[in-house]
């Protein structure tokens, strides 16, 4: 105390330093506390707030872009449904089934020629579409018109494209190719994607009379995703189902797979947000659903990608708002500390000095104290408290002083109290020597067994003994009732290895028991009664299971043993009554906790088993002396 004051008093009384310094010189430990408890939870806050409003702005960036993606899809859904709406009007032509089903073998050249000009009539009606680039038609090759080449051609030469097979399984369905390059007679070659199906002979449904595709220019889709405003470098695509990418602003990327993780999350719902390590980059992966076609539309960028505009009104924010908070936690705060400290070093002086003449002045000291001026609210505070600490060191040295003597009177109380269980122990031992002499061994072993339960049950007034003396104690009563009861029964206890180390609270076992034998083993007749105790570590916990082969009990009564203190019917002595049980359960919970007690198995006439569970405690040094006293 003396060294803190000394300290204290050295930076409130800087005697070499000028008057103008000292007067708003503030204690290095102030500086310190006030760097450590405003300054710096102060930035803490200020970068949490940043990262706070880092996150809000992107997700809000996040949000803005996926509505701006839905917005694109919608608009490319739309387009894709207008083709598919053209598919379904070509192939709802019954002339378009009824001419492809027709055998050229079986028709005149005239016929033939009619089929030509229906056809071709056809083909132009839909090209005449503006989003239409291509019609084109596979017939089979016996078809007079198969090899024209530019609206019709042979199925055969179809069937060594990629998508052949989907064509066939989509059953009259529409599929989509995806994005390819397609060269046209007369023509240079053009990208493009498909919407093609598969058209049946009316008259043999099983037969594949030929396969209707629809082309449309890559434009109709990049000139949609070309609308988006998207932060430079996020890469807008689209991925079929099984993950092949059927369309990128990169074409070399055309018909490769994504990443299989960036798979899962596509497949997890129509649309959604995901941050995804791709590359050894985190990346915000933003997606939604085409519904004509099953693709889902991509939108990929790195993770902390903004837009410029974003990015500038935040660095002005975050200069702006830093210049704030220097002013605002640094300069104003530490030019008010430094002229309170002028203030408040005569009181907290004056305050010191009461504390270090306690001793001396006493209640003149404290009146002293209570007549100076309150000047500010926290130092009338401080000099209140001052004044009921000291009342209260004073109580608290009388109570201290009253406590000890307490003790003491306890302590003779508790010597004065052994001397009632030497007498009750040099009696029965002089009954024992008596009972020797006459011949009485029956009598003799009745008293020493007594003898040993009286010294373990009492065992000095300490509540908690070690697992071997509790045994023993159980041991004994069993033996006494043995003698009682001569012939009604057996016991056998059997303890394992390293348990004379483990403490445990005093008359567990003696109720338990007691209850096997009045309630269960003497109610049977018909039998000789068995008692079986085992105890073994389990877990850390010590587990005693107390068995007996007598009448039991039915489950509904064994439930309800543990719940309510219960006493047997008729039974007035209170030997052997079933509140023990209750009690027993109790005491063990307050000793180790609510996860532990008894648990009560019993079926009428097959006996009863009681199992004890409690926490595992070894000896202290303290018990062994206790134990050796």
């Amino acid at each position: 105390m003396r060294r803190a004051w000394i300290a204290v008093t050295g930076l409130l009384s800087p005697l070499r330093q000028p008057a103008a310094i000292r007067r708003f010189s503030i204690p290095r430990s102030w500086l310190i506390a006030y760097l450590l408890l405003i300054v710096l939870p102060a930035g803490i806050f200020l970068y949490g707030y940043y990262a706070r409003s880092a996150d809000i702005l992107r997700s809000e960036v996040i949000r803005t872009t996926q509505q701006a993606l839905k917005q694109a899809g919608s608009n490319l859904s739309y387009r894709l449904e207008r083709i598919e709406d053209i598919s379904d009007a070509a192939f709802m032509n019954a002339n378009l089934h009824s001419y492809l089903s027709i055998n050229s073998d079986d028709q005149s050249i005239g016929t033939q020629i009619k089929v030509i000009e229906d056809l071709r009539y056809l083909v132009d009606t839909v090209q005449s579409n503006s989003d239409v680039f291509h019609v084109r038609v596979f017939v089979d090759k016996s078809k007079l018109y198969a090899e024209e080449r530019i609206n019709f051609f042979t199925l055969d030469s179809l069937m060594v494209r990629p998508w052949f097979r989907s064509i066939i399984d989509g059953n009259g369905g529409i599929v989509w190719t995806g994005v390819y390059e397609e060269s046209y007679l007369g023509g240079s070659n053009e990208t493009i994607l498909s919407a093609a199906r598969m058209l049946r002979d009316p008259d043999d449904y099983d037969k594949v009379s030929g396969v209707l595709m629809i082309d449309v220019r890559q434009d109709i889709v990049s000139n949609i995703l070309s609308e988006l405003q998207f932060a430079p470098g996020t890469a807008v695509y689209l991925v079929a189902e099984d993950g092949a990418i059927v369309y990128h602003p990169d074409a070399a990327l055309i018909g490769t797979v994504v990443d299989p993780h960036m798979l899962d999350v596509l497949n997890e719902g129509a649309e959604g947000t995901k941050s995804l390590l791709l590359n050894n980059e985190h990346s915000d992966v933003l997606y939604t659903t085409l519904a004509p076609t099953g693709w889902k539309l991509v939108a990929q960028g790195t993770k902390s990608q903004l837009s410029p505009a974003t990015q500038r009104l935040t660095k002005q924010s975050e200069w702006r708002s830093l210049i704030e908070y220097v002013a605002l936690f640094l300069f104003l705060p530490f030019i008010l500390l430094a002229i309170i400290v002028r203030g408040m070093n005569r009181r907290v002086n004056h305050v010191i000095t009461v504390i270090r003449k306690e001793g001396k002045e006493g209640k003149e000291a404290i009146d002293g104290l209570h007549e100076l001026p309150a000047v500010n609210g926290d130092f009338h505070m401080l000099e209140r408290s001052v004044d009921h600490l000291i009342l209260r060191v004073r109580t608290l040295v009388e109570e201290n002083y009253r406590a000890e003597i307490r003790e003491r009177e306890a302590q003779l109380s508790a010597l004065q109290a052994q001397i009632n269980p030497h007498f009750l122990y040099n009696t029965l031992d002089t009954i024992n020597w008596i009972a020797i002499g006459k011949g009485a061994t029956d009598i003799s072993m009745m008293i020493d067994s007594l003898a040993k339960y009286f010294r373990l049950s009492l065992n000095k007034g300490k509540t908690i003994v070690s697992v071997t003396d509790e045994l023993k104690l159980a041991e004994v009563y069993l033996e006494i009732q043995q003698s009682r009861f001569f012939g009604s029964f057996d016991f056998k206890v059997a303890a394992g290895k390293g348990l004379e180390a483990y403490r445990m609270p005093k008359l567990i076992l003696q109720p338990i028991v007691e209850n096997a034998l009045l309630h269960g083993i003497r109610k049977a007749k018909d039998r000789k009664g068995l008692i079986d105790i085992t105890v073994e570590l389990d877990q850390g916990d010590l587990v005693f299971v107390i068995s007996d082969n007598g009448i039991g009990m039915d489950e509904e009564l064994s439930r309800s043993l543990l719940k309510e203190e219960r006493v047997s019917p008729g039974d007035h002595t209170g030997n052997g009554s079933s509140y023990g049980l209750f009690n027993v359960n109790e005491r063990i919970k307050l000793h180790s906790g609510e996860g532990y007690g008894l648990s009560v198995s019993s079926k009428l006439c097959a006996g009863t088993t009681v199992t004890v569970r409690m926490k595992a405690a070894l000896a202290t040094s303290q018990d062994s002396k206790d134990s050796d006293v």
